[in-house]
């Protein structure tokens, strides 16, 4: 599955992990919170008044949504590639660390780093609805908020990556992380081989969105050449 798609991904396997409902206060039967109807209502409003060309709007967020962010995200990952002290203090406390590097805010109060190894693998998801690290991701895909995606990402974590391409040993344990008003999580996923002596610039250039949230893995360094 491709990383813009809007439908939803299964699998992941292993114990989902800390899966917590705590925190969410949207409306559980609506996929928009409140907040999103309401201005999904001004925008329908703005564009047939001829106020606001809809294009223009797409290309503003799909800016936040695919480049922006993520490119925050990934200069948080090359850095903690490239500087084990870093890692460290990201792994430990993960707001407070990336906010050495500028990125904060909104959304970015409270952040864990949750590493990928050899024998674990991690996915993010918010069940109930769409907490999301803004200051390092950007704004989140529509398949994220997706209520499908939500909930098959806790029941059939592997089937759910393999959707996206992500098709990992069976012995490797998958760890589904719940985020919440109170804790948003980031991936920070293992440095691909061939990429010694790489500056951080480099580096960077391999990391997705998706490899931030557990769907993805970083692109090999071929890809980036």
């Amino acid at each position: 599955m491709h990383e813009d798609h809007a439908e939803a991904v299964r699998d992941v396997s292993g114990e989902p992990r800390p899966h917590q409902n705590a925190g969410h206060d949207h409306d559980h039967g609506s996929e928009l919170s409140e907040v999103e109807l309401r201005v999904r209502a001004l925008e329908t409003v703005l564009v047939a008044k001829g106020l606001v060309d809809p294009a223009a709007l797409d290309a503003i967020v799909e800016t936040y949504e695919t480049k922006v962010g993520p490119r925050n995200g990934a200069q948080v990952v090359a850095h903690a590639w490239s500087d084990p002290a870093f890692k460290a203090r990201l792994l430990e406390d993960g707001a407070k660390a990336i906010r050495e590097l500028g990125y904060g805010g909104r959304g970015g109060e409270h952040i864990a780093v949750v590493e990928n190894t050899a024998g674990i693998h991690n996915l993010v998801v918010c069940t109930l609805c769409s907490r999301y690290p803004w200051p390092v991701l950007g704004l989140p895909p529509v398949w994220y908020k997706s209520a499908p995606y939500r909930s098959r990402a806790v029941i059939d974590p592997r089937g759910v990556i393999a959707e996206f391409g992500v098709h990992l040993p069976e012995d490797t344990e998958i760890r589904v992380w719940d985020s919440t008003s109170e804790m948003r999580y980031l991936v920070l996923p293992m440095r691909p081989a061939g990429t010694e002596g790489w500056s951080e610039e480099r580096l960077a250039a391999l990391v997705t969105r998706d490899c931030m949230i557990g769907t993805g893995l970083p692109l090999w360094p071929d890809a980036a050449q």
